[in-house]
């Protein structure tokens, strides 16, 4: 990328943000002007005015704008590349940098569990920019990499918009609401869905968890994490779930039967 461009695409970035095409006439707008910054699947797309869209590695070297926390947040592009994993089909990684009073470059996101700093933009129409930024250390990236992507279909043709909601309550073990999990990072979980993405491991050292729907778990055998607190506590948390949780009434089946589309096992704990 010329450097023209990064410095249009730094000028530009935030009105392209917010969603706002300029109201300049042609002539007054250089060519390479960004003129849009917005999301499309999971990748970035940038507008410029003379037609070109840029997306991709197309961006590695530009500086985007974005507002965060009320404030606007200069991030770099070190690198981006497609997600490889299957099922993440039209993800992209991108390693994001911004300027830190100490005048060093820091990295936007957390290290993942492979040890990489990387940010997954997505569709959220609920944005004043209609999208985000999440990493993929979060629950979010994760299941983004998982294949839940909300703008997809599974193998059979169905919406994969459910499955993404289920699967961040899933990691998070978020059993009764999204607001409050009850895992904790680097917690290992077999997991498999009814959609044909993913098939269980059978580990037998991993026992029957609970069984997922966007709205949380439709009944819990065992809590992930014994010391966050037992079954009775998820039950007198969410009322909900007070007749469907302890192994005797909550297995597979029994999940199942009650709607859940995503299920999982993790580690036998005493």
């Amino acid at each position: 990328m010329a450097h023209s461009l990064r410095r249009r695409l730094v000028q530009f970035a935030l009105a392209g943000c917010l969603g706002l095409a300029t109201q300049a006439s042609a002539q007054q707008v250089p060519p390479n002007a960004l003129l849009r910054l917005g999301v499309e699947r999971g990748d970035f797309r940038a507008e410029l005015a003379d037609g070109r869209i840029l997306r991709g590695a197309d961006l590695v070297g530009a500086e985007l704008r974005i507002l965060q926390n009320g404030r606007v947040l200069s991030l770099r592009v070190e690198s981006a590349e497609a997600d490889t994993r299957p099922h993440a089909g039209d993800v992209w990684l991108f390693h994001l940098t911004f300027a830190g009073a100490d005048g060093a470059r820091h990295d936007y996101c957390q290290p993942d569990p492979e040890g990489r700093s990387r940010a997954i933009p997505y569709p959220k129409p609920d944005e004043p920019q209609g999208f985000a930024i999440t990493c993929s250390a979060g629950a979010i990236g994760k299941c983004l990499r998982f294949g839940y992507r909300p703008w997809a279909q599974a193998p059979d043709g169905r919406s994969l918009a459910p499955y993404f909601p289920a699967c961040v309550n899933m990691v998070r073990a978020a059993y009764g609401a999204p607001e409050r999990g009850w895992t904790r990072n680097g917690m290992a979980i077999d997991f498999w869905d009814d959609a044909g993405l993913h098939e269980p491991a059978d580990d037998p050292s991993y026992l029957f968890e609970a069984g997922w729907t966007a709205e949380g778990a439709v009944c819990v055998a065992h809590t992930r994490v014994p010391e966050h607190g037992s079954v009775m506590d998820v039950a007198r948390e969410a009322p909900r779930l007070a007749a469907h949780v302890g192994p005797e009434r909550c297995n597979e089946a029994a999940a199942r039967a009650a709607g859940a589309i995503i299920l999982n096992r993790s580690p036998r704990r005493s």
